[in-house]
């Protein structure tokens, strides 16, 4: 039996109901619940609740205990993870045990429950309560798709009530009504109206699903339910009374449906080898998808821009039951928590951080900040601004395990099919040889000559974009080359002049494209050159002229000041009388 509030948290919400109502109340407390999750783990799952911290002083007068230090830290915040977790789904499916359905003449459902009336049955449903694994995943202002495993498992509540009519007495004529029987027949799930899983009546049934299906589609849970009333009808005639009895059935067909998006995921690599050993990797997937790891150890990975957090559905706070006469709303003992992915702040990361792979590119469709679909009472990093997905993601590693590539998904347990690639699609990656040369100089300027070739053939490298293929995705622009300030492009003999006006020293640097886009890639190169006018027999007699020149108004101003000192300075004689 479980506990869902304490009497101290049931007066608190009693107190606070009028403010914040039930539909955002507090959920359970950490600790209360024997949902298959530690303290630590469900304090994680709440990122709905209102996050209005309670002190530790206050917290254990007001329970009488202490919490852990996450349950604390959750109390005031929200949780996010790096990776999809699995306890939504573990208190999903140990808290659904708490949900319970009314007899024949009640039914209980959310508030969101599409019902169904008939002529004996009333308020009639199927209602989904959770699919899982799942993930709700939130890219832009304007499309929150919840993706589904392709085998998973659905649970929810089919209830009903019987309208038993009112007997009634006219004259000599009695009819009574009787309910002979009641049940929910079947159920099925549905995928794009393909039955895909059954099960036999129950109001609480849990289907498990396997689907080849891909990409968007109609999840419909569906129940038939049935019942048979009797109707006496007795006529008294001539003092003797006539009984007839007849049976009337009524079926009807109750459903829910979810748009979802099968989440069925393949992924494409593509490998370079770099001159120096490493290797580069670029895995491009359609969808979102959450990284992978290059070792069999794990330790070497990379991550997307997607993180996660767990919230309750809040449409299943409540619970309604109706009867003839009333309809009452409740609390609810079972409440269904989902996964989310939103597009972090924090941005692709690679690990271990300072010694993993680097990050070479990522590339995706710009979509809109999908801020305002968190909802309200969410704290999380998301994006303020247009983001890139990450659907493609490629690194450079010291080490990378082909055979122990793993790509992970956003919802838990979910890898990618590795693709492999096709045969000649590995890319050759080669070191280039970049040389500068002072050609001709005059004192107000220099050219230099600069030089592109393959180190390993002594090919000329053109730098005009005549070299790119774009197979993979990823950045597209052309290699170049900067000396200084400059940006210049050899030609297709790997050569490019540059004029400079200023003296100094100059660092010229190739940028290839990357390996992404060019066939066969380049790493870049550096190449050096010194630049003063003095370095010329010209540059140092225009030196000497110049600073002649510029002399010239000290020469005559000394010249003059010597002049007028003798002409009224003191003379040799006025020294000698003194």
């Amino acid at each position: 039996m479980k506990h869902r509030v304490p009497s101290v948290l049931v007066a608190t919400l009693l107190v606070s109901s009028s403010i914040i109502g039930l539909a955002t109340a507090q959920p359970p407390r950490p600790g209360t619940e024997t949902n298959g999750l530690t303290e630590n783990e469900s304090a994680t799952l709440w990122s709905r609740d209102s996050d209005r911290y309670v002190s530790q002083q206050d917290y254990q007068q007001q329970y009488g205990d202490d919490r852990t230090a996450l349950h604390q830290l959750a109390n005031g915040t929200d949780i996010t993870f790096t990776r999809p977790p699995a306890t939504a789904a573990t208190w999903t499916r140990n808290d659904f045990a708490d949900l319970d359905a009314g007899g024949p003449d009640t039914s209980t459902y959310p508030p969101h429950a599409s019902l169904e009336d008939g002529t004996f049955i009333d308020d009639a449903h199927a209602t989904i309560f959770a699919v899982t694994p799942s993930t709700r995943g939130h890219l832009d202002a304007g499309e929150t798709p919840l993706y589904i495993a392709p085998n998973g498992t659905v649970r929810g509540l089919v209830d009903y009530r019987v309208r038993v009519p009112t007997g009634t007495e006219t004259g000599n004529r009695t009819t009574d009504w009787a309910l002979v029987s009641h049940e929910i027949e079947n159920i099925r799930l549905k995928i794009d109206g393909i039955p895909v899983a059954t099960a036999s009546g129950t109001h609480t049934p849990e289907l498990q699903y396997h689907t080849t299906h891909s990409w968007g589609a109609n999840l419909t849970l569906e129940a038939n339910i049935s019942v048979r009333l009797k109707k006496t009808v007795e006529t008294t005639v001539g003092g003797e009374p006539e009984t007839t009895v007849n049976y009337r059935t009524e079926t009807r067909t109750v459903s829910d449906t979810l748009d979802t998006e099968i989440y069925d995921l393949a992924a494409y690599p593509y490998y370079a080898q770099y001159p120096n050993g490493d290797t580069g990797v670029a895995i491009f997937q359609s969808r979102p998808w959450q990284g992978y790891t290059l070792t069999d150890s794990e330790t070497s990975r990379v991550r997307g821009v997607w993180r996660f957090y767990t919230a309750r559905n809040t449409n299943w706070d409540t619970l309604v039951t109706s009867t003839g006469t009333s309809t009452t709303t409740e609390q609810s003992d079972a409440i269904p928590v989902r996964v989310h992915a939103y597009p972090s702040q924090i941005g692709p990361r690679a690990e271990p951080v300072r010694d993993g792979p680097d990050i070479i590119d990522t590339w995706g469709v710009d979509r809109a900040s999908p801020r305002e679909t968190i909802g309200e009472n969410v704290t999380v990093e998301v994006v303020n601004e247009s983001y890139t997905p990450t659907y493609g993601l490629a690194v450079r590693a010291e080490s990378v395990d082909r055979e122990a590539l793993r790509v992970g998904g956003i919802i838990r347990g979910v890898n990618a099919t590795i693709v492999d690639p096709q045969v000649g699609s590995a890319r050759q990656l080669r070191e280039s040889n970049l040389s500068v040369e002072l050609v001709s100089q005059t004192t107000s300027n220099a050219t230099l000559r600069v030089e592109l070739h393959d180190n390993q053939t002594g090919a000329p490298i053109a730098s005009n974009g005549s070299d790119r293929q774009y197979p993979i995705g990823g950045s597209s622009h052309s290699s170049y080359i900067t000396v200084g300030d400059q940006r210049v492009e050899t030609n297709e003999s790997g050569v490019a002049i540059v004029t400079l006006d200023e003296p100094g020293i100059y660092t010229a640097r190739y940028h290839p494209g990357t390996w992404l886009g060019h066939e066969p890639a380049y790493v870049g190169d550096t190449a050096s050159v010194r630049w003063h006018p003095l370095g010329t027999l010209e540059g140092w007699v225009a030196f000497v002229f110049e600073v002649g020149w510029q002399a010239i108004p000290f020469v005559v101003t000394f010249y003059a000041g010597r002049r007028l000192l003798r002409m009224f300075g003191p003379t040799d004689s006025d020294y000698r009388n003194q």
